[in-house]
Parts: C-alpha cells; sequence; structure tokens
C-alpha cells in the first residue's frame, strides 16, 4: 500500500495538459462491444479503472492493445462469453455499462452488480427498467444482473430518477438500443457530455441517433456497427480539479486540450469567489466542439459561495469534495447542497481534521471558513474525495498523508508528477 505525502505551501505556476475523460472513455470502450473490426480510441487515459474495464473486455472475448502512441486498439474476437463476473466488476461502478451491448449485441448478459466508490446509495433499477422497456427480461439473482432478448424492440423510455437523469443508465439503455428494431426515444436523458461523447461515438460507428444533448434522445435502429477511429473529449471533472487546485494555492496555471463550455457552471461559481479565469479557442475539434487553454490566477483571497450540484448543466456532483476543500479557507460562510447523491459528504470529516470548520446536515454542508489548514494524516473514502484532500495538502501548513491512496488513481493520472511540475511538493511513499 502507498500514501500520498504533500509538504503544503507552495503555489502553483505553469501548464499541464488535461487528459481524455475517464467518464467518457469507460462507456465507449464498452461500446465496442457492439462493433465489427477493430476501433481506436485516443486519449484514453493510463487509470486503473480503464485496465480493469480492459480486463472485463477481454474476458467477454475483446482483444486490447495499448498503441505506442498512448492511443488504444479494441477488436471483438469472439462473443460467446455473456458473462461479466464479480471479481473483475466489484471494484468499479462503470462496469454496468458493459449490460447494454451486451443485450443489445449477443441478445443476452449476466452482469455482476458492481461495487465503486461509497458515496451513497446508487441503484440500478433505471438501467433494469430501460432495457425491460425494450423486451429484454430481467432477473436479480445471486448478486448479477440477468438479461435476455434476441432482438430488443423500440420503445419510449423514461430515464428521470428521484435525483435527476441517470448518466450510465442513459448509456445503457442508448447503446441497448442502437441494433434493436425500430426507434427508440429516451426521455429525461442525461446531457452530460460524456453522454454526448458515446452518442457522437455510436453514430460515427455507423448508429442513427438524434437530439444529441437534448432531453429526449431518439435513437433509430440499424443492423450493424463497424470499429472506428475516435478521440475522447478531454476530461471536464481532472480540468476543474486543476482549476481549484491553482486557485486554493494562490497560484497561475495554464489548463491546456480544455473545453471549458463543458464547465461553465464551475468557472461561473470560481470567478464568483474571486478567481481569475481566462479561457481561448485551441485549433483541436471534439463534435463541433473545440478546446483550447484555460489560465487561471488567484492570490489565495477566496470569497464565500452557495453551491448547489445538479445534473449537466449545473454544477457537476463529481466537483463537490473540491469545493468543499476551497470554500474551507474562504473569507466567510458558504453553503453547499448536494441534490444529485445527498450522502457524498464523507470528505467533511476528513477536511475537519485538517482544521476546516464544516457541519454536515443532511444533504447540506455548512462551511464557516478558516485562516489555514494544517497538516495531518487523512484517510480518501472515494475517488474525488481523494482529489479534495490533495487540494487541501497543497495549501494545509505542514506535511498531509493521504491514505487509501489507490482512489485517487481510478481517476487521475499521474497526478502527483503533474502537479509536482506545476511546483507542488507532492510524493508518494510506502506505508
Amino acid at each position: 500500500m502507498e500514501k500520498m505525502v504533500i509538504e503544503g505551501g507552495y503555489p502553483l505556476h505553469g501548464r499541464v495538459r488535461i487528459n481524455g475523460a475517464k467518464n467518457a472513455a469507460l462507456p465507449i470502450m464498452a461500446a465496442c462491444l457492439l462493433t465489427k473490426g477493430t476501433s481506436k480510441l485516443k486519449g484514453i487515459p493510463d487509470l486503473t479503472d480503464v485496465k480493469t474495464l480492459c480486463n472485463i473486455l477481454n474476458e467477454l472475448g475483446v482483444d486490447t492493445v495499448k498503441c505506442p502512441d498512448g492511443s488504444l486498439e479494441i477488436t471483438v474476437k469472439e462473443e460467446k462469453n455473456i458473462t461479466a463476473p464479480y471479481d473483475l466488476v466489484r471494484t468499479m461502478r462503470a462496469s454496468i455499462c458493459v449490460l447494454g451491448p451486451l443485450l443489445g449485441k449477443r441478445g443476452m448478459a449476466k452482469v455482476s452488480i458492481p461495487g465503486g466508490c461509497s458515496i451513497g446509495s446508487r441503484p440500478i433499477d433505471i438501467h433494469i427498467k430501460g432495457i425491460e422497456s425494450l423486451g429484454a427480461q430481467v432477473d436479480v439473482k445471486d448478486g448479477y444482473v440477468i438479461a435476455t432478448g434476441e432482438k430488443l424492440k423500440g420503445s419510449v423510455v423514461d430515464l428521470g430518477g428521484p435525483y435527476g437523469s441517470t448518466v450510465l443508465g442513459t448509456c445503457n439503455v442508448m447503446m441497448a438500443a442502437v441494433l434493436g428494431e425500430g426507434r427508440t426515444v429516451l426521455e429525461n436523458a442525461a446531457c452530460e457530455p460524456e453522454v454526448q461523447d458515446l452518442a457522437n461515438f455510436l453514430n460515427k460507428a455507423g448508429a442513427d441517433i438524434s437530439a444529441i444533448g437534448e432531453k429526449n434522445i431518439i435513437i433509430e435502429g440499424v443492423d450493424e456497427l463497424n470499429g472506428i477511429e475516435y478521440e475522447i473529449i478531454p476530461d471536464r471533472i481532472e480540468a476543474g480539479t486543476f482549476m481549484i487546485a491553482g486557485a486554493i494555492t494562490g497560484g497561475s496555471i495554464v489548463l491546456e486540450n480544455d473545453i471549458s463550455c463543458h464547465l461553465t457552471s464551475v468557472v461561473n461559481k470560481l470567478r464568483e469567489m474571486g478567481v481569475e479565469i481566462q479561457v481561448s479557442a485551441g485549433k483541436e475539434e471534439f463534435n463541433g466542439v473545440k478546446n483550447g487553454e484555460c489560465t487561471v490566477k488567484s492570490d489565495g483571497n477566496i470569497k464565500p459561495a452557495n453551491i448547489t450540484t445538479l445534473p449537466y448543466p449545473g454544477m457537476p456532483t463529481d466537483m463537490q469534495a473540491q469545493f468543499t476543500a476551497l470554500l474551507s479557507i474562504a473569507n466567510g460562510t458558504s453553503i453547499i447542497t448536494e441534490r444529485v447523491f445527498p450522502h457524498r459528504f464523507m470528505h467533511v470529516a476528513e477536511l475537519n481534521r485538517m482544521g476546516a470548520n464544516i457541519r454536515n446536515e443532511d444533504a447540506i454542508a455548512i462551511i464557516k471558513g478558516v485562516p489555514s489548514l494544517s497538516g495531518t494524516t487523512v484517510m480518501a473514502s472515494d475517488l474525488r474525495a481523494s482529489a479534495s484532500l490533495i487540494v487541501a495538502g497543497l495549501v494545509a501548513k505542514g506535511i498531509t498523508e493521504i491514505r487509501r491512496l489507490y482512489h485517487i488513481d481510478r481517476g487521475y493520472e499521474k497526478l502527483e508528477d503533474r502537479l509536482t511540475s506545476l511546483g507542488a511538493k507532492i510524493w508518494r511513499e510506502k506505508e
């Protein structure tokens, strides 16, 4: 086991390139189960979640080859196996996204109910309801979702849930429907850029999906999909995390390969908090949207703010923990309301160990800013909580040690090396 060690107090300066989006890469990798031939995916980040999904795809008869240029080639070799076993699925919730393509292409799927981050209840009932609406028979037995349906038929599917649209549920039902018969309408579909990226990949492979990015997605079934070359969009959550790291340390950093329009809510909130952000367009294009550079400057004096997490285009729940860390040193009292995962506040106790003054009441965190944080030993409970503790450690006085480090490697590629290149004092040690 390793731990992250941070000596706080060093402002970040320099340039850093944003990697491809984990939450786009994983469903697109799963979607390759629907295709014939080889797909070459560019911008796939080097993460443990990606390696886990490669292992699951290998189990399902798919070859995955990492190319010298960093891209990933995916080829379906045989389609006999329809089981994604517990030992592979248990560590990553996104593993459930093989359910839709297995069912849509092979007519049957047996997928272990997944694990992942401990951020509260995240049932898959909407996934199940969605594929049942397409004519599948579904049984949940011995910890597995078992779905059968030789030829799925188009239908109207409502994907709305108690806390908004389901991102992975939208991805799963979309993938199940593209090879089905007739028209499928996904009502209350998730609009996140990662969902749009999946739809764009599927269309380039031969699917017929329209109204992408809207609440009602329309899918006309096609007979087959073919392997293609495709580049994953930049990771907006990684970009947002670096923005907050720059802001909390009073630094000046430039993010390369950033699509700021995917982060409008984050950018606007940081500006409201006194952080200077300048955006310029780049030359690379992702399905009509250009990437660019984003310059983040801060003097370390953070204004308090009220934040409510919401489905896209609202404030991402995956940025809530990082904002909690930033607001812990703001000049006043802030309130964060979590509308997506109401119990996603396990990082609060660890931030309080560092000297923060945060009170959690149900789905609300009340944050009274303190002059400074102090380094100590803390425990990461999930991926984004890990990021918030690293952000806090960058500004805390003294040494911070973060344990359960495996969470961070699920979503951030070589984070300590990239922060070091910006001037942070951060390294790994054996526990």
